[in-house]
């Protein structure tokens, strides 16, 4: 009895040892990956209460750890079970490769988003807009995520020459399947380098389309209409087709119209009138300042003035011009201003 007894209480001290073994690692993870989120808290609340101004190079890095952090704090955790718990050498490969792998691909995803928020911030200081475009910060993303990848590669000692190799055989097959894909992804770029249109330009196309560009894409541009529709138009239209950019080479754009009096009216009243009111109109710009012509000049029935005004962009044109109109009727009609009356002779003259 008394070996028997001291048999199980062996056999218990030892499940006891092994028991003890397998659960250390874990408790050390755990209280390591404890340490580690209260450290990244206190790190994050710190650098939220020192940054002041939002879009700065603090408030991008602060926006884009937040995520990433917690997977750090788990690759610290395992680095402290890895130097402090009973581990076999294949444990410890394994846990030193799945450390470095994560810290590659964490890091890789943090300065791909470090770098696009910080090309839109930079652009909308420098009034860059095919910079903030969707092509241009894809393009910088997989830039990004190429190395990462190559990087994680190489740790593990993996060829990239045979994948190189079927890329090349394969891509020529996926070329040929995506030619239309492939003319609209360059012809995107090619709108990037070139900038023939850019984000927020107001834009008509030769098939009538216009609109305002909300995005150059890496296979179309969209473009929002009058009416908060968006036309999907792609990249090769931009391209090959014929365009009218109205924001370029600047924003302000001229209108002309159109002033209609009597043959008996006083041209210099008219003309004095017409500047008047182009002066106390809203929208229109004080710079360059409005001009009176008289063009056509006189006609069989009438004399015809032309106002030439400039508003700040193609979308102000419509309501300048209505309201010009309208100020200009009331003028007329309040200072006796004759308007042209086509009788039913002079009809049938002409």
């Amino acid at each position: 009895m008394q070996a028997k007894t001291g048999l199980s209480v062996a056999a218990l001290d030892e499940q006891r040892r092994i028991l003890i073994a397998r659960l250390t690692p874990f408790a050390i993870f755990a209280a390591g990956l404890i340490v580690a989120l209260v450290i990244r808290k206190i790190a994050l609340g710190l650098l939220k209460r020192r940054l002041k101004n939002d879009g700065t190079f603090g408030h991008v890095v602060l926006g884009v750890i937040r995520v990433p952090s917690i997977l750090w704090c788990l690759m610290a955790a395992l680095e402290v079970a890895v130097r402090y718990a009973p581990l076999t050498k294949s444990q410890v490969n394994l846990a030193s490769d799945l450390i470095i792998a994560g810290l590659i691909v964490s890091l890789t995803l943090v300065a791909s988003s470090i770098a696009v928020r910080m090309i839109v911030v930079h652009a909308h200081r420098k009034d860059m807009p095919f910079a903030v475009s969707g092509l241009s910060q894809t393009l910088m993303r997989v830039f990004i995520l190429l190395i990462g990848a190559l990087m994680l590669l190489r740790h593990f000692n993996i060829s990239i020459t045979p994948a190189l190799t079927a890329l090349g055989v394969g891509g020529l097959a996926v070329a040929l399947a995506l030619q239309d894909t492939l003319a609209n992804f360059f012809a995107g770029v090619h709108i990037l380098v070139e900038t023939p249109i850019r984000l927020g330009d107001f834009i008509k196309l030769s098939g009538d389309e216009e609109g305002i560009v909300s995005d150059i894409g890496w296979r179309t541009t969209r473009v929002r209409t009058g009416q908060n529709n968006t036309i999907v138009i792609p990249n090769t239209k931009i391209t090959s087709g014929i365009l009218t950019n109205y924001s370029l080479p600047e924003r302000r754009v001229s209108v002309d119209i159109p002033i209609i009096v009597a043959l008996d009216a006083n041209l210099e009243q008219v003309a004095a009138i017409a500047m008047e009111v182009a002066a106390g109109t809203t929208g229109v710009l004080a710079e360059p300042s409005p001009v009176v012509l008289f063009d056509p000049g006189v006609l069989p029935t009438h004399l015809q003035f032309k106002l030439v005004v400039q508003v700040a962009d193609q979308l102000s044109k419509g309501s300048v011009q209505s309201t010009v109109r309208a100020n200009l009727f009331e003028r007329f009609r309040d200072t006796g201003v004759p308007l042209p009356a086509i009788s039913s002779v002079a009809v049938v003259q002409s």
